[in-house]
């Protein structure tokens, strides 16, 4: 029997959005959340030890696309609305209401909002008018525009010193002295209302849990229901007082919030969870047993590039307390087995407490893709530079989805634009012209044949770049304007500092620092591209330069001559200072320039980040045959990495080249590597010393797989018998089987040491 899908909550979304158009936007949103919760809220299953699950609808309100089914904003999901109206799977009486509401949020949708904001710049670059999901479906465009509000880290010790009392008098407080001095006094009113939604959502939660006991035969589950419906109703009325508490209440401000990262919980369920432990309120099994519940929660309800939780590093109060914590975390991941998420991101730094490190790379010489090692003694002095912040500011980084990095509940950074730095180099060899699609989507700078010299060529490919950075900043700029027009995002205004005494919202003036960040990909097939132009075409003048254009057009057939001088050119990798050299210029010239967007923006900071979430692969299947021997369409390099095979002088060589490149001058760059199980197991002295080379000569941070190459050669003849092989993509992990083909070869093609 066909499944029918029932509209009643989007419907009345719509109809509830369309009455308070007029409203303060601060009340709209709050009544809209309260339509969306607990309408979409889900079932406490079988073996869940906290509540929190949603189905959210194809119409509704969130940061971004957070849990599955959302997007940015207030959004309508068009295309899977239309697949039912297609299949007949909307009650007949609905048909004609979810049409008309179709019609309605295909202006009135945040994305739609911020492209009708667009300027006579931004059009012809950035518009698309076609359907983009995540993952996007990337045209041969050189700049994405991105739409979401992402990498939020609320503050949770807030949360969980206050409560949702605490919450509720602080905002009430605040309310009546905006009324009292003529302030938005509105804004909190919608910030209470939004406090209830949440309170009512740990009372709906409460009575199904007090339910399902009553129905339970389980006398043991039984316990474990009541036990939950103690907790749900504590957390309704008063601050959290115990761990179990503490990590209920916060699992569901990420839910109804949308803002999908954890932060760091060692420093806010630290000493609560200590404090249980001592005085015997919870014994350690047990809390095991509740964290494990949160790692089905999040692998169940997230994708596969969110759920971070942060332990380690520096900045954190209570070390001792934390560490114990931090420690609970790593065997969670250990007896939950591989998965994908949470993304665990251990930061460490030099006199940290040792077990951490030892457990984590223990975790990953058995085939576990987490934690994500992190160096506070690069890292802090480098984000206090990159960001212009405080030492002890810098403290507070928060590494994000793929590899960007935030500042904890003072400073948002949404990831909201995309550049193929590799796709730009295509087009500035062509006067700015796309071959594959025949239309020009660059500056006209000439061909290369029209440069007399390598340094005028490259300071055209410089003038593509810093065009499309431009506007991307713009982009991003025109977004958060855009946002704070259409809603004041009430669950992250009431948890990022100064919102509240500023009486203002998260994108209207009330956060401290309001900054972004710029995706890019192909930087160094790009890097290695130029490198080979430099010597074959300026310099040794092995190949002219039309004899190259006319060898990247044919995909090299009939080139295999001049193909095989650009495979053997110098590669960045190989800690040879020829490739290295114009790999740190190209790194520096574009982390430089969109550092320098805050000069002519009113973002705090714009900044770059090196990253790879399969993306690389995604975005190169539009991107032709280039210079570093490179066939067209084939994948580019993994973010900071050399391109698959390109490293060929051992991982000392290696360590040398991708240390070069600053990381005080962005926002992120991913190092992914892969080992052999051997040399894990076998080669532990090595290994570590390896490690401990890479990070003391400045390695920011390492995603590192342990795997056999052989398994991976195994999974793409095999796959059934290979379900539980997973990897690093970049900023997050699969299950090898499970990616596109073309993914799975790239991955195949890097290195194992």
């Amino acid at each position: 029997m066909t499944k029918i899908d029932d509209f009643s909550m989007e419907l009345k979304f719509t109809e509830t959005y369309r009455r308070n158009l007029s409203e303060h936007i601060a009340l709209r949103e709050a009544r809209c959340l309260q339509v969306q919760f607990p309408a979409t809220l889900g079932t406490i299953q079988e073996g869940d030890r906290l509540a929190g699950r949603t189905q959210w609808g194809w119409v509704g309100f969130s940061p971004h696309n957070a849990p599955p089914n959302c997007a940015y904003g207030y959004f309508c999901h068009e295309q899977k609305i239309i697949e039912a109206v297609e299949r007949g799977n909307i009650p007949l009486e609905q048909r004609d209401g979810v049409m008309e509401m179709l019609h309605f949020w295909k202006k009135e949708n945040s994305k739609a909002k911020v492209e009708a904001a667009f300027t006579p710049k931004m059009l012809p670059v950035l518009f698309r008018d076609e359907i983009v999901p995540l993952p996007y479906n990337f045209k041969p465009m050189i700049a994405q525009p991105i739409y979401r509000m992402a990498g939020v880290f609320v503050d949770y010790q807030k949360l969980v010193r206050l409560g949702l009392p605490g919450l509720r008098q602080e905002v009430t407080e605040y309310r009546d002295k905006a009324k009292a001095s003529g302030g938005d006094h509105l804004l909190f009113e919608g910030m209470l209302l939004a406090i209830q939604v949440l309170a009512d959502t740990c009372t709906h939660f409460q009575k199904q849990a007090e339910q399902q006991a009553r129905a339970c035969p389980d006398p043991q589950r039984v316990g474990q229901l009541n036990q939950l419906a103690e907790v749900l109703g504590w957390n309704a009325a008063r601050k959290p007082e115990t761990f179990y508490e503490a990590l209920q209440l916060s699992w569901l401000y990420t839910l109804v919030s949308g803002s999908l990262e954890l932060g760091r919980m060692d420093v806010y369920l630290g000493d609560l969870y200590v404090n249980d432990v001592e005085q015997g309120v919870i014994t350690e099994d047990e809390a095991l047993s509740l964290m494990r519940s949160l790692w089905k929660l999040i692998n169940q309800l997230f994708r596969d590039v969110d759920g971070r939780i942060i332990i380690g590093g520096r900045g954190r109060p209570n070390e001792a307390n934390a560490d114990q914590f931090a420690l609970l975390a790593l065997e969670t991941t250990r007896t939950y087995g591989k998965a994908i998420l949470p993304q665990l991101t251990l930061r460490f730094y030099e006199g940290m407490n040792p077990r951490l490190m030892e457990q984590a790379l223990a975790l990953i010489g058995e085939g576990h893709t987490f934690p994500l090692l992190y160096n506070d003694d690069v890292l802090v002095p480098g984000v206090a530079n990159a960001y212009e912040v405080s030492r002890e500011a810098a403290e507070q980084y928060m590494p994000l989805g793929c590899g960007e990095i935030v500042l904890d509940h003072v400073g948002f950074g949404t990831p909201s634009g995309s550049l193929n730095v590799l796709k730009a180099l295509d087009v500035t060899l062509r006067d700015g012209v796309d071959h594959i699609m025949g239309k020009r989507l660059g500056l006209p700078t000439g061909e290369l044949r029209d440069f007399h010299t390598f340094g005028d060529f490259f300071a055209a490919y410089k003038k593509q770049l810093a065009f499309f950075i431009e506007i991307l900043a713009d982009h991003e700029e025109l977004e958060y304007v855009e946002s704070g027009k259409q809603a004041p995002y009430l669950y992250l205004s009431l948890l990022y500092d100064d919102c509240l005494p500023r009486g203002k919202a998260i994108f209207s003036g009330g956060i401290r620092y309001l900054g972004g960040s710029l995706e890019s990909f192909g930087t160094v097939n790009a890097a290695d591209s130029l490198t080979a132009i430099k010597k074959l075409v300026f310099e040794d003048k092995l190949i002219s330069a039309d004899r190259l254009l006319q060898a990247l057009n044919a995909n090299f057939a009939g080139f295999e001559k001049e193909r095989h001088l650009m495979v053997n050119c110098p590669k960045y990798g190989n800690d040879d200072a020829y490739a290295d050299d114009i790999m740190v210029e190209l790194h520096d010239f574009i982390c430089n320039t969109v550092r320098d967007q805050r000069k002519r923006t009113n973002l705090d900071w714009y900044l770059n980040v090196l990253i790879n979430n399969k993306q690389n692969t995604i975005l190169g299947r539009w991107v032709g045959a280039t210079a570093d021997g490179r066939r067209a369409g084939g994948p580019m390099a993994n973010a900071n990495t050399p391109a698959g095979g390109n490293d060929k002088k051992g991982i000392t060589a290696l360590i040398n080249s991708i240390v070069k490149p600053s990381h005080a001058i962005h926002a992120g760059a991913v190092q992914n590597m892969r080992f052999g199980y051997d040399f894990f197991s076998k080669d532990k002295e090595k290994l570590e010393a390896t490690l401990a080379t890479y990070f003391k000569k400045g390695g920011a941070q390492a995603m590192i797989t342990v795997i056999n190459k052989g398994d991976l050669e195994k999974a793409l003849v095999e796959p059934e018998k290979y379900q539980d092989v997973f990897v690093r993509i970049g900023g997050f992990s699969a299950r090898y089987v499970d990616l596109p083909r073309d993914v799975q070869l790239e991955i195949l093609s890097r290195k194992t040491y």
